[in-house]
């Protein structure tokens, strides 16, 4: 090849480079970048934001749904793994015009066969608590979990199951207008207030979500492990009860 065939060839590369039209493969000793990793970057890139989209429409579609199309949507999901464990998923029960809405973590054994949070021992503690400031399960009070569907082991839900449910979650929020929320445990607080703080340091403040005024205190699962911080619960009942005077 002579010298003015190299000179062509070099403006031909250069031409085909700012193109991007040049080949994925490389000559031996040519000198030519091998483009398949820019090639792969860019289709990572797509899909990820294929992915981002899908999330978006998803969450767009939800929160406009009413009462009865949102509950046969958490009905069918299949967002995350824990659809294929379950035996009902967990809407949620009580009042949908409350003031007052609990937010516990996810279904146990007995709420994935009966499909109602906070049933069996824990929830006899629950509709104890409620009693002890005069309020009662379906009147003025609705109860619904982070997660709709039970996780394996009754371990805690991961963030990645946490904010597949999300979108469920913070339509009844936007259906129900609640006052106040109090957030049973350490799962329901992280999630809600987007923090990894304790609960030790979240009790006896106000935070807020969507506006609204968040108390936090602990499960009643775990008060059935600890009962020395039922006292510490009362404390954080009496906070909420004069708290939503005045709100």
């Amino acid at each position: 090849m002579t010298v003015a065939d190299n000179s062509r060839w070099a403006r031909r590369t250069d031409i085909l480079r700012e193109l991007g039209l040049t080949p994925l493969w490389r000559a031996k000793g040519t000198g030519v970048p091998n483009q398949a990793p820019v090639v792969e970057a860019v289709s990572a890139e797509r899909t990820v934001s294929r992915e981002i989209a899908a999330t978006e429409d998803r969450r767009s579609e939800i929160s406009r749904m009413g009462w009865d199309q949102l509950e046969k949507s958490v009905e069918g999901c299949i967002a995350c793994p824990l659809s294929r464990s379950r035996s009902r998923t967990v809407f949620g029960v009580g009042d949908r015009n409350a003031d007052w809405l609990y937010v516990g973590e996810g279904p146990g054994v007995e709420e994935d066969a009966r499909g109602e949070p906070f049933v069996g021992a824990s929830g006899k503690l629950l509709d104890n608590i409620l009693a002890a400031i005069n309020l009662k399960r379906g009147r003025n009070v609705y109860i619904a979990n982070i997660v709709k569907c039970r996780p394996p082991g009754n371990r805690n839900p991961t963030l990645e199951e946490a904010q597949e449910c999300e979108p469920y979650l913070a339509r009844q929020i936007e259906l129900i207008k609640p006052k106040l929320i109090i957030a049973l445990g350490k799962v329901a607080a992280q999630n809600l207030l987007h923090t990894d703080a304790t609960i030790a340091s979240l009790r006896g403040r106000l935070h807020e979500y969507s506006g609204i005024t968040v108390i936090v205190t602990y499960h009643p699962a775990y008060l059935l492990r600890t009962l020395a911080d039922k006292a510490k619960v009362w404390e954080d009942l009496c906070f909420a009860r004069s708290t939503m005077e005045n709100l």
